[in-house]
């Protein structure tokens, strides 16, 4: 990462506010790992003691960032959890000594997250940029990597994250995952279910040929700081920050996924956020059958069908396509006229002469969110959501692979085939 890129970052899109960090005071690291913290007082020492088993003379070249954050609205438990959790970190600091400990107050008044635009997105943010100016000028280029305090990681994660970004020429990685085994049958019983919904939906955008078939959890992803100076930096929102970001860092540095290592998020419930794993987790347990919902087969196959007549169509003008979307499925071409989709196919013909530069120009539109809503548009419609017995034998089939009946089969076929490190 050049100065230049860093700086004109710094002036012109990092955070403003009065945070700092707080604790480790050194320079010139390879990198850092940010973890925001909301009430993670019971959680986040073993996190830390995870990553404090990685080598030291790697540790050393990583600082470690931890941003304790509330907005001014959190309950009074949260708060009071934040509190001890300020009160534990120059203590974990002076015992895990293998760490470059770092730690931004953004809990205590004054420092709090605003009501609007606050939570992990902004957190995560206030992190990252705050450890840039950190970071070395020595011509390789910095990692940042983004963790959260309720995650555990294995003594060969820095290696691989490192490993990684000498072979690739992309900006931006996904690491394996695997969720930490539930406190209770019930839990385990659905944290199961959960991961396995997360990981037919990438398997499904697989057997699509969409460029978006990655995970997006916000405990397992990385990128060059350059990349991330480039893009404009982590947004900041409360919910899904993770989905938007690495839907901006494929469009503009690439994603490849990290091999040797896994990472393994807690599989409890939380109310912290309207959707994702906690939020789903909490409502299985809580007795709606309906929380995780999985989507049909048939939504996979249309979306790889519409892929494939734009793939194949380069040439033909956008109610040509559009008219060959309505015969495929009429759902689907209702859903590409309210994307205004023959205007935008114009558009992007008018300025993409080449036919590289245009089908790179369509997945940069018709982006993971936009194919997400598809998605969600077909299963409101002629391909309702469903169990696992009935979602899965279909894609496993177009996949090529064993028909393997059962979540936890099924889950464990997945986690194989999409690059999980290790059990």
């Amino acid at each position: 990462m050049t100065p230049d890129i860093r700086s004109r970052y710094l002036c012109t899109r990092a955070i403003a506010g009065p945070w700092e960090l707080a604790g480790c005071d050194e320079t010139g690291f390879a990198g850092t790992v940010v973890i925001p913290a909301l009430a993670e007082s019971a959680r986040l020492g073993a996190t830390l003691c995870s990553l404090a088993a990685n080598p030291a003379e790697l540790l050393a070249r990583f600082l470690i960032v931890v941003v304790v954050n509330q907005r001014t609205d959190a309950p009074d438990g949260d708060k009071a959890d934040n509190l001890a959790t300020l009160g534990l970190l120059p203590t974990w600091n002076r015992q895990l000594r293998p760490l470059r400990l770092a730690w931004v107050d953004a809990a205590s008044p004054g420092r709090e997250l605003p009501v609007k635009g606050g939570g992990v997105g902004l957190a995560r943010k206030i992190g990252l940029d705050l450890a840039l100016p950190r970071l070395a000028d020595n011509g390789v280029d910095p990692l940042l990597v983004s963790l959260d305090a309720d995650t555990l990681v294995e003594p060969s994660y820095l290696q691989a994250i490192i490993d990684h970004f000498t072979e690739t020429k992309r900006g931006g990685a996904t690491i394996p995952f695997r969720h930490l085994p539930g406190e209770t049958p019930a839990e385990q019983e659905a944290i199961d279910r959960y991961e396995l919904f997360l990981r037919s939906y990438v398997l499904g955008l697989e057997v699509a040929g969409s460029p978006y078939a990655f995970h997006t959890v916000g405990s397992a992803m990385v990128c060059t700081a350059s990349a991330y100076a480039r893009m404009g930096g982590m947004n900041r929102r409360a919910a899904g920050e993770d989905f938007y970001f690495l839907q901006q860092l494929h469009r503009t540095a690439g994603i490849d996924q990290v091999r040797g290592t896994t990472v393994h998020p807690a599989s409890r419930p939380s109310h912290r956020v309207p959707f994702g794993t906690g939020r789903a987790i909490g409502r299985t347990l809580a007795g709606d059958s309906s929380a995780i919902g999985f989507y049909r087969s048939e939504c996979f196959f249309l979306l790889g069908e519409w892929l494939q007549l734009v793939g194949n169509g380069l040439d033909r003008d956008g109610d040509t396509l559009l008219a060959a979307a309505a015969d495929a499925s009429p759902h689907l071409a209702e859903y590409l006229e309210n994307e205004c989709f023959s205007a935008t196919w114009a558009g992007l013909k008018r300025h993409n002469r080449r036919e590289d530069a245009l089908i790179q120009a369509f997945h940069g539109w018709f982006d993971g969110l936009r194919t997400m809503k598809l998605i969600h548009h077909l299963a409101a419609g002629p391909f309702p959501r469903c169990g696992p017995e009935t979602a899965l034998p279909p894609l496993l089939e177009r996949a090529i692979l064993k028909p393997v009946m059962g979540v936890g089969g099924q889950l464990e076929l997945l986690r194989n085939i999409q690059g999980l490190a290790s059990k």
